[in-house]
């Protein structure tokens, strides 16, 4: 199919978001690809709760510049992005139709004002692609109604894209054709990624220093939101039981169940067991190269991805991942790029522990260089170069 040279795609997002934001402003530094993003809400530009890390927080990387954005007022009584009702903004489709697009690109339908753009732009001619990351992995069988729903909402869009293999069986599980479907992965910045960067390893060093890690510490990481989804503690008591010389765990972040994760800690292995807070985007990079592995053990359907898993592995740490996390087929192959387990399986998970740290003792300058080179294929580049075919899909 035929498109314009220069067709206008408009972005619908909730908020800027630390992962999409520079690709954005990547698109527009290097491509001719029109858009314009159009933002629902301001969080994370003002700090704010959220609810699952349980502390108030702002981004602390650049979300707004180098790319052409504008906000649209947000009118719900408790604006949020965790409800449906949460965001509410009827100015945006005046602002759409001043701009005037040619396809209008989707993040996700799971607020009010997500319903009533599909709805406008089907009334007005307007073709629109879909963006999500949903998997199906260890999801319960949806009744007969909810497929159905899914089947009709997707029938709704011109194109959509995928994000790894996944996601792709999701869409194809609820109807929408292999020639509709394009491929655009999640990627992070490799610019702030890099683990050549002096100031990452300036920190890195100093927080070593700071945590009293023996130079011989074989450090272990989790990093994210301390909920059950996660597994954090089925993490904590497999390091326990995996009894590594010279290993430490090191669990950063926050969230409801940090509390028992301290206090089940505390009476048992010690200082090989340390917590840190939050950390910001500009943290996490000096957080990485402390590490020798990192671990996502998440169960459920919840983990529709793990950017962690792309932020780490650029960062040249290995991943242990379960088999519920969605890019799990994607990045991580058993014994290759990193270590998978089954996800809920606390003793598989001790096992894994041991066998990942004595194959990096043996090879480890092999499966970072594997790590490293599999994560850099999930770029900027194909994501754009997947969104570019879904509009020329999309636009007549």
């Amino acid at each position: 199919m035929e498109s314009s040279p220069h067709p206008r795609l408009a972005i619908v997002l909730s908020h800027p978001i630390q992962y999409y934001s520079p690709w954005f402003r990547w698109m527009r530094a290097h491509t001719d690809l029109s858009f314009r993003v159009f933002y629902l809400s301001d969080f994370g530009i003002r700090p704010a709760l959220d609810a699952k890390f349980g502390c108030e927080f702002a981004w602390d990387v650049d979300l707004t510049s180098g790319y052409d954005f504008e906000f649209v007022a947000n009118v719900a009584k408790r604006p949020d992005t965790l409800r449906f009702d949460g965001l509410k903004n009827p100015e945006l489709f005046a602002r759409l139709r001043a701009w005037s697009p040619d396809a209008i690109l989707l993040f996700g339908y799971k607020y009010n004002t997500h319903v009533r753009l599909i709805a406008w732009a089907r009334l007005h001619g307007i073709p629109l692609i879909f963006r999500g990351d949903s998997h199906l992995i260890g999801r319960e069988k949806r009744s007969v109604f909810a497929s159905w729903g899914l089947r009709a909402l997707y029938r709704q869009f011109a194109a959509v894209t995928y994000v790894g293999y996944a996601n792709r069986d999701y869409f194809q599980a609820f109807g929408v054709p292999a020639g509709k479907l394009f491929f655009a992965p999640h990627a992070v910045d490799r610019a702030l990624f890099d683990p050549k960067r002096a100031e990452h390893r300036i920190r890195a060093s100093a927080l070593r220093k700071e945590l009293g890690l023996p130079g011989s510490a074989r450090v272990i990481l989790f990093s994210g939101k301390l909920i059950s989804s996660k597994q954090p503690r089925s993490l904590l008591d497999a390091f326990i039981a995996a009894e590594i010389p010279d290993s430490v765990l090191l669990i950063a972040g926050d969230g409801p169940e940090k509390s028992d994760l301290v206090a089940r800690a505390s009476g048992l292995v010690g200082s090989r067991i340390h917590f840190l807070p939050f950390a910001n985007q500009s943290e996490m990079p000096a957080r990485y190269l402390l590490a020798e592995l990192f671990v996502l053990p998440s169960r459920g359907f919840y983990e529709t991805w793990g950017l962690s898993v792309n932020e780490a592995m650029l960062m040249g740490v290995p991943c242990l991942v379960s088999d519920h996390v969605g890019c799990q087929r994607d990045l991580v192959t058993d014994g290759q790029t990193g270590w998978v387990v089954p996800a809920g399986d606390d003793v598989a998970l001790a096992t894994k522990l041991r066998d990942a740290l004595a194959e990096l003792k043996g090879h480890g300058e092999r499966i970072r260089g594997a790590a490293t080179e599999r994560a850099a294929r999930y770029s900027y580049e194909q994501a754009t170069a997947g969104l570019r075919a879904a509009v020329v899909e999309a636009v007549p």
